[in-house]
């Protein structure tokens, strides 16, 4: 997550984070690993900081991307 470290999120858009990360690690089998979970974060962060603001679009990139990912994590 280095490539964070001096991001900034109005309040509004880290609960908008917060509820998508807490949807798709939902959607997840259990055990969820620690992992995935940091997967899904990144790609949450990277997306609200190119400006998305939907927490549907914000969840369903994240899960995407995990399935997509070229490496198991």
């Amino acid at each position: 997550m280095d490539n964070f470290a001096n991001a900034s999120f109005q309040p509004d858009v880290v609960a908008l984070m917060d509820t998508a990360l807490a949807n798709a690690v939902e959607k997840l089998p259990h055990p969820v690993s620690s992992a995935h979970v940091q997967a899904i974060a990144q790609t949450i962060l990277r997306s609200a900081s190119e400006g998305e603001r939907s927490v549907v679009a914000l969840e369903t990139m994240a899960l995407l991307e995990l399935q997509l990912s070229p490496h198991s994590i």
